[in-house]
């Protein structure tokens, strides 16, 4: 399977996303906070990002826009995951940088689905 960068704050969060992407078959990398997720990103090389927006140290916002000013990262897809479901968030995610919105909770399938779009998996 694919090697995601996991990158969120929460530990219920992100205990319960790799345990669950890990028994997918995925290779999880996890980051706690925007600029981890900037620095991983450039040495691990992952086929995705999970970003969620709402970060220390750098939020996801910013860390989206470094991800995709960098031409050794720009190519890397990235999910914003995101408690913020209000008009526009979609949007103000996707100007950010990012390829792809999944609103917080997290429908596990409905991920799953987008991960695999990410990655050009047909369905």
């Amino acid at each position: 399977m694919a090697k995601l960068l996991l990158v969120e704050d929460t530990e219920e969060i992100w205990d319960f996303l790799s345990r669950r992407l890990q028994r997918r078959g995925h290779e999880v990398v996890l980051a706690h906070d925007g600029q981890a997720a900037v620095s991983t990103a450039r040495n691990s090389r992952p086929e995705v990002i999970l970003l969620d927006m709402n970060l220390p140290v750098m939020d996801g916002w910013t860390a989206a826009r470094t991800l995709k000013d960098d031409p050794k990262t720009n190519g890397i897809p990235i999910i914003a995951l995101t408690a913020h479901a209000l008009a526009g968030d979609r949007e103000k995610a996707l100007a950010a940088g990012c390829d792809d919105y999944h609103p917080k909770p997290v429908d596990f399938s409905k991920l799953l689905a987008q991960i695999d779009a990410a990655l050009g998996v047909a369905l």
